[in-house]
């Protein structure tokens, strides 16, 4: 066999460490017929013509370059195999700058290093089999789950794209948390009036007629691969006509049955048939089958539809749908929610009157909620002083131990907000930590700072902290981290608890087979420079569901996932499968199913009739993960066998 040896200089970082003439003298002694040529700069056009040029005119049948980190360059060599007519997988590359020339001071040691590596990468590339890529067809279109920010934008960029998109929300309206805001922080925007621009577009903007919006609907299955999804999705009977209903609201107010409205956060009530809260979009009533009286008695009740100017909008015998998509990948943008205050008793949460979460302040303050913007205690006057708690369960190892990094800015949002309406209004924010990243985020905290009726107290624990009932109002008691203790008397007091997944992530997780993180959050490839996609192939991450950031960090997260889907399916060109994938051999097959279990991808299947493991190649990232846990060695990673990895390792030792 002819092993070609190609050595880079590197200019002359490599030559001035490493003696080449050493290294081809080692390597000459393999059973092999070896030639071995040094260039000064391989990477370069002239290299890389140089060493097209000598593999069409000097054939060999393996390749070893011995040059920098495959990372950089071992597609640019790969290409250049193919270009000279060889199988780019006959390649082999050495690290010899980054693992030798860098880090070994001693030329003669860095020499022997070098030829130590080189004699394993010969003997390794003397097993490469002649791997070929496969090409698939693909639907180049896109399922996106949830229909907050991240997911608003990332279907209006994919729609922009010509793509079509399939946008499901299990809430009866889209626009997510914000479209629940009075104002959002830094610049006190009107939170419907920022999103209006992309809802506008997404129902009936340019490219409106490319994204299909189903809400009350929730995934129920995935079966396929990247490229090839098929999504059975369960929509719920709104009983109202989109197309017919013109938004008037007058089916709401005949209707018999009040209950909770759980957008309102339970804080006023909703009829039976009714919109979320004003301003919704879409702009169209749904009916609650669990409170409508047809539905739970049996009753002829008709008066929504009997108030309807437009006849046919009102739906009794509407069915619940299962619906069908094929989809080439996956976008989760299912946001999150907030942590539970009420398991911190000592805050009165659920106990004592005007004790509230931000969230439900936030309803009450704005002019579409509960309460027409009007802040008012329980008695019915506005509040001549609050307390604010930061970290309401944050970076606390009995709840949770991260920072949320939004909560800062959201409560001083939430007394600048009231400051303004009621400028004599005592304020006192009590943190554990003050977390104000970005060129605009201090804004709203220096503002605080200069208002002299509003006070900051830093804790040390949560623990610290005591709300309890003093006549109409609230004592919040404290003992500051120098360990000076006070007192805060508080007409409300607002808690701002961290963000955490929604109840239902696990249930999405294992429909979708994401795994999530040790907090429960969706799991991100690389939680640093690969934060837009999950561990499964075709099934990308934007917002909240992935980790708590901002509104800006949202939207950016939800035009990464449509980036990643417009670069990964091309309308028109096939998917290009690499070969570099774990194979099953059935004849060794036990069936056991180990492989399943511990594949991180979920590439493997287990097909009953054969009763045998099946690996999908589009799925597998080749970590050989299956291949060690294996107990009957059924499994070969292709391009990383026993054999070559032995003989790899043989060669360093020898």
């Amino acid at each position: 066999m002819k092993i070609g040896i190609y050595f880079c200089d590197c200019g002359t970082i490599v030559k001035e460490k490493i003696d080449s003439e050493k290294v081809r003298e080692a390597v000459s002694k393999l059973p092999y017929e070896i030639r071995f040529k040094t260039f000064g700069l391989m990477c370069s056009e002239e290299g890389k013509n140089w060493l097209e040029q000598d593999l069409r005119q000097n054939p060999v049948d393996r390749v070893v370059v011995a040059a920098c980190s495959p990372r950089d360059h071992e597609a640019t060599f790969m290409r250049v195999l193919a270009k000279a007519g060889m199988n780019p997988y006959y390649l082999q590359m050495v690290n010899i700058r980054e693992q030798v020339a860098w880090v070994t001071e001693d030329r003669a040691h860095a020499t022997e290093k070098a030829a130590r590596y080189v004699t394993a990468a010969a003997k390794r590339a003397a097993l490469h089999d002649p791997l070929v890529k496969k090409e698939i067809d693909i639907c180049p279109d896109a399922l996106i789950v949830g229909a907050g920010p991240a997911g608003l934008k990332a279907a209006l960029s994919l729609a922009e794209a010509g793509r079509k998109v399939v946008l499901v929300e299990k809430a009866p309206i889209i626009g997510g948390m914000p479209v629940r805001y009075e104002e959002i922080f830094p610049n006190m925007e009107c939170g419907p009036c920022m999103l209006e621009p992309i809802l506008g577009d997404i129902l009936h903007g340019e490219y409106h007629q490319n994204i299909e919006i189903l809400t009350q609907a929730e995934v129920t299955g995935v079966v396929g691969y990247f490229g090839n999804f098929t999504v059975t999705i369960r929509r719920k009977a709104r009983h109202a006509d989109t197309a017919k209903c013109i938004g008037c609201g007058e089916c709401i107010g005949p209707c018999p049955v009040s209950a909770p409205n759980p957008y309102n956060c339970g804080m006023d009530q909703r009829k039976a048939i009714s919109h979320a809260f004003t301003g919704t979009l879409p702009n169209v009533p749904y009916l609650d089958e669990s409170l409508c009286l047809r539905f739970q008695k049996g009753a002829e009740c008709t008066l929504c539809r009997d108030a309807c100017p437009v006849p046919g909008t009102i739906v009794y015998d509407e069915k619940e749908q299962i619906l069908e998509r094929q989809v080439g990948a996956v976008i989760l943008a299912t946001g999150a929610t907030v942590y539970d205050a009420g398991l911190l008793p000592n805050l009165g949460y659920g106990k004592l009157p005007d004790v509230y979460t931000n969230l439900e302040f936030e309803r009450m303050a704005a002019g579409n909620g509960p309460t027409g913007g009007e802040v008012k205690t329980k008695a019915g006057k506005p509040p001549k002083s609050i307390a604010i708690i930061h970290c309401v369960g944050s970076l606390d190892e009995k709840h949770k131990e991260y920072c949320s990094g939004i909560c800062c800015n959201a409560a001083f949002k939430l007394s600048h907000l009231m400051t303004k309406r009621l400028p004599e209004l005592k304020v006192c924010h009590l943190y554990k930590e003050l977390s104000l990243a970005g060129k605009e985020d201090s804004a709203l905290s220096r503002h605080a700072h200069h208002n002299p009726n509003l006070n900051l107290v830093r804790y040390d624990k949560i623990d610290d902290l005591q709300v309890s009932a003093r006549g109409d109002t609230k004592a919040v008691s404290y003992k500051d981290v120098s360990g000076k203790s006070g007192t805060f008397e508080a007409d409300m007091v607002v808690l701002c608890p961290a963000l955490v997944p929604n109840a239902d992530a696990g249930a999405v997780g294992n429909v979708f087979e994401v795994s999530r993180d040790r907090y429960g959050f969706f799991e991100e490839m690389h939680g640093r420079v690969d934060a837009a996609r999950s561990k499964v192939k075709g099934v990308f991450l934007a917002g909240t569901c992935q980790s708590p950031m901002d509104i800006q960090k949202t939207m950016n997260q939800g035009q990464a996932a449509a980036g990643h889907v417009l670069s990964g399916l091309v309308a028109g060109r096939k998917l290009e499968i690499s070969p570099i994938h774990a194979v099953v051999d059935e004849e060794r097959c036990s069936g056991c199913r180990i492989c399943v279990q511990v594949c991180p991808y979920k590439a493997i299947s287990f097909d009953t009739k054969k009763e045998v493991s099946v690996i999908s190649d589009v799925l597998c990232q080749a970590c050989g993960t299956c291949v060690a846990a294996c107990p009957s060695g059924a499994i070969t990673g292709k391009h990383f066998t026993n054999g070559q990895i032995l003989a790899e390792i043989e060669g360093v030792l020898s």
